[in-house]
């Protein structure tokens, strides 16, 4: 897109984004998150530890929700509820399905999918969201567009396409194969699809943002854990690029 379809953007967010949610599913990536923050405040809300304050002079609020779907929509509707975020970002590592991609780019959605979601049986296309009646659910095109812009500002290489999330860390070419070829996928992770479930039944805005940690293919590195903290970086850097932009 060119410089003024991305400023066109930038001030729609700039005009309706007053406070920004960042739902992670592991302390690394948390961590990640909130050392952006120039001081902290936390409110317990339930289980879940919430943390207040501001980036770039943006009131923000982010979370660890846990690994899966399930935790994913219980800390993103109780976030909604309690903290009235304007946009949320769930952020974090995932894997790379895309050959435009490598391990340490960035993967932004269009839209998210729940490739573990199937009523096939019932004559249902794979994937389809009962209830809501759809597959596809798109992401906030503007601040994709904007988070990927500032991306390119400090050299970190993204895409933006569809972010499909399970239950499962998917490490098998087959299974990868499959969730590209029927979603048409360039990442996959466990919780960003659940969070723009949420969202989208809220009428919230949102988007995924993920920085790739391995290839899902079985390959993944031994020390898994230390090499998240070492990709979660990139999503730190993304972030404070992005709300630097909004600032």
């Amino acid at each position: 897109m060119n410089n003024t379809g991305i400023k066109a953007s930038l001030n729609t967010l700039r005009s309706s984004v007053k406070k920004v949610g960042f739902i992670c599913a592991m302390d690394c990536e948390l961590d990640a998150v909130t050392k952006l923050f120039d001081s902290v405040t936390i409110k317990k809300v339930g289980p879940t530890d919430f943390y207040l304050g501001k980036i770039c002079g943006i009131d923000a609020v982010a979370a660890k929700c846990g690994v899966g779907k399930v935790f994913a929509a219980i800390c993103a509707q109780t976030m909604i509820l309690t903290f009235s975020p304007d946009l949320i970002i769930n952020t974090g590592v995932a894997g790379n399905l895309s050959k435009s991609l490598k391990i340490g780019d960035v993967a932004l959605s269009s839209a998210v999918v729940q490739h573990d979601m199937d009523t096939s049986p019932l004559g249902d296309p794979v994937g389809l969201i009962s209830g809501i009646n759809m597959t596809e659910i798109k992401s906030d095109l503007d601040s994709a567009l904007v988070m990927q812009s500032a991306l390119n500002e400090i050299g970190i290489n993204s895409e933006i396409g569809v972010i499909a999330s399970g239950d499962q860390f998917v490490a098998s070419s087959e299974k990868k194969e499959f969730i590209k070829e029927t979603f048409g996928a360039i990442s996959c992770e466990m919780e960003g699809a659940s969070v723009g479930h949420v969202c989208f039944v809220n009428g919230v805005r949102f988007l995924v943002v993920r920085a790739l940690s391995d290839d899902a293919d079985g390959a993944s590195p031994d020390d898994f854990p230390a090499y998240c903290v070492k990709v979660s970086e990139n999503s730190s850097k993304a972030i404070y690029a992005f709300m630097k932009a909004l600032s």
